[in-house]
């Protein structure tokens, strides 16, 4: 891998020789586990300007039309979150001859309040070609991080590091793109009464642009040079587009009683066996993601595919020695001519991917020339920690990369777009709907991850008896399965609100996940707790989760900070009044400047007398407020989803829907989107 410096420049071609289609990643963190930022990317002609508009791809223009360019979404990283780019090459137009990758920051925040900025860029294959660390952020609130570029037939890459303190708008601006301010241009609309240009509800992003840090304004197509007599006005990108979204509340039945069931596409009452569930899981997702593009576009763009025509297939025979091999599917997206091939394997139920399976998967497809496996079951897969441990023949020129989807992160994706994000026609909406409607269904055997593991009882007892040690391995399954948990319940509190929730990892700069898990599995030994945080966009605060397995209690809370004006008598009033239809055993604890603890108590004791979340003593600085909620967490175990897992993720749903959402800054907010999948 190459280390970048500000300036310097290397061809792809000297990288790797599977530059086709490269992925860059744009990756920061905060030391609150809260600092986000928005990739742009920009398409230039030889004068160093946009062609036009259309050329400049941000949140809400994530897809170019040729697929030349995908924004395919954030994902969590070892030390915060990575937004990720992909490229054809192949298909971006002859006129183009750079191509700017950027961010900016919003809302007056500035790029040196992150830590750990950095560009990488991968080849076709996934392997990671380059890296780029910006250490000079400083107060800018956009910054080129690098660009793409012709010399001749090849690409090449440079590394920028250039920041803008009038953050996007005047990034955007000084490469020729049209910005024109978003309320002027509605209200111009409406005055010309075109009414079916645009949606006017929620925005996908409310990180609707403000001067500093992000768009300002959207872009609007120009008038050619040689264009005499005024045009009828042209449709314009628009932050707000209108797609078909399927309505929360369900229509009223027309059945007679409860007893008359709905007619579904795709049936779940005649599933009896593991085979039965993989054969008709694997065909009705592979049909519906060859149906509905914008479906299909989502679950394969991170994995390299190219935009292009999808068809899918199941149970097809390849041959391998003396017994051929069935993949249960295989996904080929044509592009110009070009075929991009994955293999699927599949597992339901809880079963547990094969080695030797995966392996002579990933030997027929680097035989043939695929592009990839991608291997589908109800685990979630972490990073820098393999579900399936392969072999890679270095001796091949062709490589095949290995990815991995969980059936949660597919409902995910699905929920996104039908709640919240929308597709393209209301046929596609009830694709999607029937499709999450299966994958629901207690039979379908497609509900993601549903047991922590052998090494659970062992260490829940060995922390009862005190007889668990560090270094026990099985305290590592234990810290690895709950990472698990929460990335899963991150996935699926993010497809209920269509915000998005990631989880946050406090790692210092450099270190390596697997480090990480060792150090917990050591805390989970001594002090028999697994803790974890999460980020929601647009909440005041993270969500923390902590299940004490000594007591069998599991414990929500949020840290809100104190009013930067105003006196604490009013902070604690306006808290009680906020928290009226919170639950009565809401726990207030007052945090105090230099101390461990402050006043607390429950919100049924505190909503008569409010002051009795004040400091006695004269002179204490109140820091802010933790709200906390309790409950028991479950304990069975087997193939069915433990209690464990369902307490897990009801305590966190519970907590958002009845706590967080009173709470300041916790206005839900449509997620932009997150293209790809959430893999650890």
């Amino acid at each position: 891998m190459r280390e970048m410096v500000k300036g310097s420049n290397v061809p792809l071609s000297a990288l790797s020789e599977n530059v086709a289609s490269v992925i860059v990643s744009l990756g920061w963190g905060s030391p609150t586990g809260e600092g986000d930022a928005d990739v742009s990317v920009l398409l230039l002609d030889a004068n160093g300007k946009v062609r036009s508009d259309t050329d400049f791809y941000f949140y809400n223009n994530p897809v170019a039309a040729d697929g030349s360019v995908q924004l395919l979404g954030k994902t969590p990283a070892a030390d915060g979150s990575e937004d990720r780019i992909s490229f054809d090459l192949t298909a971006v137009p002859s006129e183009v001859d750079r191509i700017v990758v950027a961010a900016s920051r919003y809302e007056g925040a500035r790029f040196g309040e992150l830590e750990g900025v950095k560009l990488s860029l991968a080849d076709g294959g996934g392997d990671e070609l380059l890296r780029f660390a910006i250490d000079d952020a400083d107060s800018v609130s956009a910054i080129i991080f690098g660009e793409l570029y012709r010399r001749g037939e090849e690409w090449k890459f440079r590394a920028v590091g250039q920041g803008y303190d009038t953050g996007l708008a005047g990034l955007a601006t000084d490469f020729g793109v049209d910005i024109e301010d978003d309320a002027a241009a509605e209200e111009a609309q409406d005055n010309a009464g075109i009414d079916d240009q645009a949606d006017t509800t929620t925005p996908a992003s409310t990180d609707v642009p403000t001067p500093q840090g992000a768009l300002g304004a959207v872009p609007a197509p120009r008038r050619p040079d040689d264009e005499v007599e005024p045009r009828k006005p042209t449709t314009r990108p628009r932050t707000a587009k209108k797609k078909v979204t399927l309505p929360k509340a369900a229509k009223k039945t027309l059945a007679e009683n409860e007893s008359w069931k709905e007619a579904r596409l795709f049936p779940v009452s005649v599933l009896k066996s593991d085979r039965d569930r993989e054969m008709r899981a694997t065909s009705v997702l592979l049909s519906v993601m060859a149906q509905v593009p914008e479906f299909g576009r989502r679950l394969t763009a991170a994995f390299g595919a190219p935009a292009g025509r999808m068809e899918t297939f199941t149970e097809v025979t390849l041959p391998h020695g003396d017994s051929p091999r069935r993949p249960d599917g295989v996904i080929r997206v044509e592009r110009a001519g070009k075929l991009w091939t994955v293999l699927v394997e599949t597992k339901t139920n809880g079963n547990a991917l094969k080695a030797e399976q995966v392996q002579a998967y990933m030997d027929i497809a680097a035989r043939r020339g695929y592009e990839a496996v991608i291997t589908l079951s109800n685990d979630v897969a972490l990073e820098g920690s393999p579900l399936v441990e392969v072999r890679i023949d270095g001796r091949r020129k062709h490589k095949v990369a290995l990815w991995h989807l969980s059936w949660a992160e597919v409902a995910h994706q699905a929920q996104m777009l039908i709640r919240h994000e929308g597709v393209g026609n209301a046929a596609h909406a009830w694709l999607l709907q029937e499709l999450l409607h299966y994958l629901q269904h207690e039979n379908s055997g497609c509900h993601g991850f549903q047991n922590m593991g052998p090494a659970w009882v062992p260490v829940r007892n060995g922390i009862d008896d005190e007889t668990l040690c560090q270094g026990d391995p099985r305290a590592l399954e234990v810290v690895e399965s709950w990472e698990r948990l929460i990335r899963q319940v991150c996935l699926r509190l993010g497809g209920e609100l269509g915000q998005k929730v990631l989880p946050v990892q406090r790692a210092k700069r450099g270190n390596d996940p697997k480090a990480l898990r060792d150090r917990l599995a050591d805390q989970l030994c001594l002090d028999g707790k697994l803790q974890a945080e999460l980020r929601i966009e647009g909440t005041p605060g993270v969500l923390a989760i902590s299940a004490d397995l000594r007591t069998g209690k599991l414990r929500t809370s949020i840290q809100i900070p104190a009013p930067e004006q105003g006196y604490p008598l009013a902070w604690a009033k306006r808290l009680v009044r906020r928290l009226t239809e919170a639950p009565a055993d809401l726990h207030i604890e007052t945090l105090i400047e230099g101390e461990t603890g402050g006043p607390r108590g429950t919100l049924e004791r505190l909503r008569p007398e409010p002051a009795d979340m004040l400091p006695k003593g004269n002179g204490a600085q109140i820091e802010g407020f933790r709200l906390s909620l309790f409950k028991g967490m479950g304990s069975s175990r087997g193939n069915a989803e433990s209690g464990f897992i369902r307490s897990v993720d009801d305590a966190v749903h519970r907590f958002y829907s009845t706590v967080v959402v009173h709470l300041d800054g916790a206005t839900p907010r449509r997620a932009s989107s997150e293209g790809g999948t959430m893999t650890g």
